[in-house]
């Protein structure tokens, strides 16, 4: 399994989450025709999807984690693109216990200084700490 493979693929579902989040949830049963038109490779196809449906399921959850963790600022004002990469992260962190969260965070920092503005990747880094240490301190509770 080819690392850059999966970078790309969290760009691409990055790039779904936004197109939904901007264009309306119906949008989710064409995702994999952007994903086809998108990239020749199976496998970034095919985990991007698993990665954005799961995402687009689990939104409640991941944007009450994300509303919670930035502090003196409001969720409505998110710009979409950070709202995108933040709501991937926290779904990867929260539900795929096999991706290790350093790499989470990691690859969302990278998609900030790619897709959003200059101060974009230290707010994610610092969200997605928050999340994070939250998560960690659920987890010993339970």
């Amino acid at each position: 399994m080819n690392f850059d493979n999966r970078t790309r693929a969290r760009e691409l579902a990055m790039q779904g989450l936004y197109q939904i989040d901007v264009q309306g949830p119906g949008l989710l049963e064409l995702i994999d025709e952007f994903f086809a038109e998108a990239d020749p490779d199976d496998f970034v196809r095919k985990l991007a999807s698993v990665w954005t449906k799961g995402t687009w399921e689990n939104l409640a959850k991941c944007d009450e984690l994300i509303t919670a963790s930035i502090i003196k600022w409001q969720f409505e004002r998110l710009s979409p693109v950070d709202k995108s990469i933040l709501r991937l992260a926290v779904y990867q962190l929260k539900f795929c216990p096999d991706i290790p969260p350093k790499v989470v965070i990691n690859e969302a920092i990278e998609l900030a200084k790619k897709f959003s503005t200059d101060k974009s990747p230290a707010f994610v880094n610092g969200v997605l700490d928050a999340i994070l240490r939250k998560l960690n301190a659920e987890k010993q509770t339970n």
